[in-house]
């Protein structure tokens, strides 16, 4: 009878990039989908990495069944969910929202598809921000000639970097921390939830800061070989993403919270719109080129008039 009971279960591979590895909250996350998994006859089997490129290889020559990665590393499986962390497309946690309740939706799940991949889980991770370990360097004028720690395989950040006359320091997800912390670079971008984990204030104390805009927002994606998940399954793990949004919000909340206020600097207000102007340009020039899905970046735009009509870009 054991036996029998058994065979009804099949194994499937769940390769999750966490920089912490198996005490890091990506994969602390996860683990609540393996009891879930098992209910629709699926034995969920875990595999951290703290190398992201490692996981993606590894998920694209077939030895994950899904994976889970930043959105920038997941634009090679997905262009339109790899777009959703372009340069200032997501201004704010609202946005956010509404975003992720427009992709939640069935009549959009064909954006979720391409090729034998599908995006089954959009989490957020939260506002990237430029740390910087001199606070003085608050204008886009003074960010010339400063080294910046620069994921080397994202495209759109080493365009960022060199259009504000930047230095780009290549960098990946495993080194960029330890290059900020060490002096090797003045500055490099992340989102809260890193600043603790990554020790980011080392880099940060005495005389650096975190500077509180937006610059993009990052995401978590889970993506699947298609032809390894029956319907029902894919189903099941869309549900059990969006059920995960508040607490991964939750988790970033308390994550902003713990850098210290003195910690943050802040843009004048007349700086802003110049700085949304930048990111703009930056984005449609990307769009020119072919990095990101236009379908992606109009669906953003709207949102954005949505929650704010004023903005200069939503009388065009």
């Amino acid at each position: 009878m054991a036996q029998a009971q058994d065979k009804e279960f099949i194994e499937r591979s769940l390769c999750v990039f966490d920089p912490i590895g198996t005490n890091g909250p990506l994969f602390s996350i996860t683990k609540s989908f393996q009891p879930v998994a098992l209910k629709e006859g699926i034995k969920l089997k875990l595999h951290a990495y703290t190398d992201e490129k490692v996981a993606a290889e590894d998920f694209k020559a077939g030895q994950c069944d899904a994976v889970m990665l930043t959105g920038t590393r997941a634009r090679e499986f997905n262009k339109f969910t790899g777009s959703l962390e372009a340069m200032g497309a997501v201004p704010g946690e609202e946005e956010m929202r509404l975003l992720y309740n427009t992709l939640s939706q069935e009549k959009a799940r064909k954006y979720l598809i391409e090729g034998e991949y599908e995006v089954v889980g959009v989490l957020p991770g939260g506002a990237v921000y430029l740390h910087s370990r001199d606070r003085s360097v608050d204008t886009v004028e003074e960010l010339q000639g400063k080294r910046i720690a620069t994921l080397d395989y994202d495209v759109p950040s080493v365009r960022m970097v060199r259009h504000v006359g930047a230095s780009v320091v290549g960098a990946n997800a495993a080194n960029f921390a330890g290059k900020f912390n060490n002096g090797s670079v003045d500055l490099a971008y992340a989102p809260a939830i890193a600043y603790q984990p990554l020790e980011l204030y080392k880099g940060v104390e005495p005389n650096g800061g975190v500077f509180k805009y937006v610059l993009a927002y990052m995401n978590i994606q889970v993506v699947i070989h298609r032809d390894r998940f029956s319907e029902k399954a894919v189903q099941v793990v869309r549900s059990e993403a969006i059920k995960r949004i508040d607490e991964a919000y939750e988790i970033i909340a308390e994550a902003e919270a713990g850098i210290p206020d003195h910690v943050w600097t802040y843009p004048p207000e007349e700086d802003v719109r110049d700085y949304d102007k930048m990111l703009r340009e930056v984005r449609l020039s990307l769009l020119e080129d072919g990095i990101y899905d236009e379908r992606a970046l109009n669906l953003m735009k709207a949102i954005r008039c949505r929650v704010d009509g004023s903005r200069a870009e939503c009388a065009s």
